[in-house]
């Protein structure tokens, strides 16, 4: 049996302790928000996703498997709600959906600004932006390995457990999702 924080916590919230899922909520919000956010690139239906996890969480805790880590059965579950929404969703293309300055898919850590000039603030925007729309435009398999391995920062076993794959197989769309990256990057002059 793993014993971690969280497995204790899903053991007790399974038991009916309400206050235990709470804190699950707590540890895990900003997670899935991240998670779904960078999947999705949307600030509403990422929120949607991390309500519809915790309501499937609390529903199915009888069904969670204590023999296994806490944290990659709630990231599978959103995961696998990210995947449904893209299935589903067409393309739409709106002004509303613009993400305001500093939001969003940033593709790595938001580098330091500190005195900079508005030409360095302004290189760094765009490279974000480029960052953030290849990311958008990796095919999904690609997108879910790359952002669970560099975003979300999971190993790449725990990876093949989320999406129920061989760590082969994630290695090898990590390593496609890189590529594909790479390119999109080098048309766009980012790198």
């Amino acid at each position: 049996m793993v014993d971690t924080i969280e497995n204790r916590l899903a053991r007790l919230a399974r038991a009916g302790d309400r206050g235990a899922f709470r804190e699950l909520v707590d540890l895990y919000k900003d997670r899935l928000f991240n998670l779904a956010y960078r999947m999705l690139g949307n600030r509403h239906e990422a929120e949607e996703i991390v309500q519809d996890t915790f309501l499937r969480v609390f529903s199915h805790l009888d069904s969670y498997n204590a023999e296994k880590k806490f944290s990659t059965w709630i990231y599978r579950i959103a995961h696998n709600l990210c995947i449904d929404r893209m299935r589903k969703r067409r393309k739409v293309y709106s002004l509303d959906a613009e993400l305001p300055e500093g939001e969003g898919i940033d593709g790595y850590a938001q580098m330091p600004l500190d005195e900079s000039s508005p030409e360095e603030l302004l290189l760094v925007s765009e490279t974000q932006r480029h960052v953030r729309e290849a990311i958008l435009e990796l095919p999904d398999k690609y997108r879910s390995a790359v952002i669970l391995k560099y975003l979300q920062d999971l190993s790449l076993n725990e990876i093949a457990e989320i999406l129920d794959l061989p760590v082969t197989t994630v290695k090898t769309r990590v390593h496609r999702g890189r590529e594909f990256l790479r390119k999109k990057l080098e048309e766009s002059g980012t790198v």
